[in-house]
């Protein structure tokens, strides 16, 4: 079996977080109860448990590639094709990005296609298209 991740996040509201994973990022909803709910997060298991303390708490932030962006995330890495139609299909919802759709570390071992967004619940999420082999790259030769 392939390792599959889990992730298990805190919300504030679990009809907003659904549409949210569910009808904007076309997550497929699974197993549900009335303080939680299982999505398939592009083959990875993730959790939505109901802790409206937990997804109140303040996120800090971190310098990266001149911008700021929020310290506490969690996402994906797409090819760039998929990366390039989710930015599409949020740009069409009117999403609101929290670091807007952009190419960072131009010509750098850490260049990366990326962009983030608020779930509505406490979370953000970040998208990423990077070759495989460079998502752990580094500056030494």
């Amino acid at each position: 079996m392939e390792p599959l991740f889990h992730l298990s996040i805190p919300v504030d509201d679990l009809d907003r977080a659904k549409a949210f994973y569910v009808d904007t990022l076309g997550c497929a909803l699974g197993r549900k109860s009335r303080s939680r709910f299982d999505i398939n997060f592009f083959g990875h298991h993730v959790v939505a448990h109901l802790a409206p303390v937990e997804a109140g708490k303040a996120n800090g932030a971190i310098e990266s590639d001149g911008d700021t962006a929020p310290l506490r995330h969690f996402g994906v890495i797409l090819p760039l094709e998929e990366w390039k139609e989710m930015e599409r299909l949020l740009t069409i919802r009117r999403a609101a990005f929290t670091l807007s759709p952009r190419l960072s570390f131009k010509g750098e071992p850490a260049e990366q296609h990326i962009m983030m967004l608020s779930d509505g619940c406490g979370n953000i999420v970040e998208f990423k298209s990077q070759p495989r082999d460079r998502v752990f790259a580094t500056d030494a030769p």
